[in-house]
């Protein structure tokens, strides 16, 4: 990657409890003192901005990068063709302690994965970049990484900041 910023990966199907598992790691990774990052991957076309707004109609104009910036926050709408590359995104953070990724499954950082519960079909991750595993049980197969409980976001956070941070 071109940023040095630390990056984790989140990685599981639709609804497997990826997206309420972060918010609890964020939360705990926050109350450690950590600026955390996410990139949402999503296979979807997505509407962020509206017909009719300034900034709308700055991007329909053509403009290949539209900022708007309001007390409180800054959002940043990039033209790209097709479906981004994990390295673009990551090239446009600064400013944070950690990235992690909801997503992408297929990039090359430590991953989390998150199965539901009595999932069968798992997401294809390299042995060497599983870090852990979240499910209600532990998996069959599962011997060489630490198996996490959803509701173990301490044991997480312990372990994204020894592993991933370093610390």
């Amino acid at each position: 990657m071109s940023n040095d910023i630390p990056i984790v990966g989140l990685a599981g199907f639709s609804n497997s409890g990826k997206t309420t598992f972060l918010e609890k790691l964020i939360t705990e990774l926050k109350t450690r003192g950590y600026r955390v990052g996410v990139i949402k991957h999503s296979h979807h076309r997505v509407a962020v901005d509206h017909p009719g707004t300034d900034t709308w109609r700055h991007s329909q104009a053509g403009a290949d990068l539209v900022a708007l910036a309001a007390p409180g926050s800054i959002s940043i709408m990039k033209s790209c063709t097709g479906d981004p590359e994990p390295t673009q995104v990551i090239a446009m953070f600064s400013g944070v302690d950690l990235i992690i990724i909801e997503g992408y499954k297929k990039g090359k950082w430590p991953k989390i994965e998150v199965l539901q519960p009595g999932t069968v079909e798992r997401p294809e991750i390299t042995p060497a970049e599983l870090l852990a595993v979240v499910s209600g049980k532990q998996p069959p197969d599962q011997t060489t990484v630490p198996h996490l409980g959803p509701e173990d976001i301490t044991k997480a956070a312990d372990l994204v900041e020894m592993v991933v941070l370093g610390r």
